[in-house]
């Protein structure tokens, strides 16, 4: 495999990462406004640049550092975990609605144009937003929440 990967220039390879890096950067970007995982791309497009360029490298590690503090510290109550299941669910919801496409209700007054504008595309990106949600929450309850153990118990074991 080494060979097939040694057959590409130097040149072309650095110019396709950093193609594919800032294109990650600029849909994440897009994607913080418009449904989406947003963070998400702008962070794999770091990771990507990272390959070649020591300022990525320096910041995929700040943002590595710092979310496995936000992770550690949002699973370790139960409020905190069920309201990223909740919203993890709802986003999956919206996006089950989005691509279902209803018909328009009629209390809304702002014309058929802005009914569920972007079709069944926006719809997916929104499912898969919130699967991603709900994946990464597990992933975090699963690695970083540390079992509580009460101060009677202790008490007892002593």
């Amino acid at each position: 495999m080494g060979k097939r990967i040694d057959a590409i220039p130097l040149w072309l390879r650095r110019t396709g990462i950093e193609v594919l890096g800032w294109t990650l950067i600029l849909v994440g970007t897009a994607m913080l406004v418009l449904p989406g995982p947003g963070l998400l791309a702008i962070v794999s497009g770091l990771v990507v640049l990272s390959v070649h360029n020591a300022w990525a490298k320096h910041l995929v590690a700040r943002v590595k550092i710092r979310a496995i503090r936000i992770a550690m510290k949002e699973v370790q109550t139960w409020p905190r975990i069920v309201a990223g299941a909740v919203g993890g669910l709802g986003v999956v919801a919206a996006g089950i609605v989005w691509t279902a496409q209803p018909a328009i209700p009629r209390w809304w007054t702002f014309g058929a144009q802005r009914w569920l504008p972007g079709g069944w595309g926006v719809g997916v990106a929104l499912i898969a937003s919130g699967l991603i949600a709900l994946l990464l929450l597990l992933y975090c309850f699963r690695r970083f929440r540390r079992p509580r153990t009460s101060s009677r118990r202790r008490n007892l074991e002593l």
